[in-house]
């Protein structure tokens, strides 16, 4: 199931022009953010990414919606994603506001077992709330826009169908990591090599000289024209990982809500000899 979903979305990004839009202002978010930060400080760049963040979010609901309608012009995604914004932003702000209340009462109890977290505790206990959280409510956006559901109805049947498919459903994320690991290894790569003579003398360094190396130190070696690489290789990341993942999550969506078969349940009685009778 999650490979046969993940040839349809190659088939469906090799058909569909429209379903890059997302990647392709995702990665001239990333470059921009980056050259932001280097250029002018982490101060004015923290206040861009959340306004760049929901200028995207228009862009990848709008793609859902022509994956939902199997087709369609850039009028109709703009429409769609201005349609379905709400639908997709607000559980966004639900299960944010889920798990800082989460982290509360983990803090609170803690606190009142007289623990002290320490780093590794507060690590560990973010993985074992983090992880299982985002894997639940995945599919929730899916949700919101191929059945038109609201803010709680989306999160529940995303819960609800990822727990029915569980076995699919974590060899839909191995796919995706193993897709999202080749794609940024490959571009890791192709920095490297780009910036190889100015990243040469890194080699020569000792495990003392490694811990002491800064990013910093990072930024002034590779200098400017290795400034202006990195963004590129940003805008690629952006490019290829944000329409992948947005297009093979809606396709298995897809072919996960085909494959369930719904129960109806009857309703009715039984007489006093045991015969049914339905209503």
């Amino acid at each position: 199931m999650a490979v046969e979903s993940f040839r349809e979305a190659i088939r469906l990004l090799t058909r569909m022009p429209l379903l890059w839009v997302p990647g392709l202002l995702g990665g001239m978010i990333a470059s921009a953010i980056w050259l932001l930060y280097h250029f002018t400080g982490a101060f004015f760049t923290s206040r861009l990414i959340l306004l760049f963040g929901l200028v995207l979010l228009v862009a990848v609901v709008g793609t859902l919606v022509l994956l939902r309608d199997k087709g369609g012009d850039f009028r109709t995604m703009i429409r769609g994603g201005f349609q379905y914004y709400f639908r997709v932003l607000l559980p966004i702000m639900v299960i944010i506001f889920a798990l800082v209340i989460i982290f509360i009462l983990l803090m609170v109890t803690f606190g009142f077992a007289g623990i002290t977290p320490d780093p590794a505790i507060l690590s560990i206990a973010t993985i074992c709330v983090l992880i299982p959280t985002l894997m639940l409510t995945f599919f929730f956006d899916i949700a919101a826009v191929f059945e038109d559901r609201k803010v709680f109805e989306s999160i529940q049947r995303s819960i609800v169908l990822v727990s029915d498919n569980i076995g699919a459903v974590l060899a839909f994320y191995v796919i995706c990591a193993l897709a999202g690991v080749t794609i940024i290894f490959a571009l890791m790569m192709v920095w490297e090599i780009a910036l190889f003579e100015k990243l040469e003398p890194i080699t020569q360094f000792n495990e003392t000289q490694m811990a002491a190396f800064t990013p910093e130190e990072l930024m002034a070696m590779i200098g400017p024209d290795g400034i202006w690489i990195t963004a590129a290789v940003l805008f690629l990341a952006g490019l290829l990982l944000i329409p992948f993942i947005t297009t093979y999550k809606a396709c298995f969506y897809r072919t996960l809500s085909r494959a369930q078969v719904p129960i109806r349940q009857e309703s009715g009685e039984y007489d006093s000899k045991g015969r049914w009778y339905k209503y």
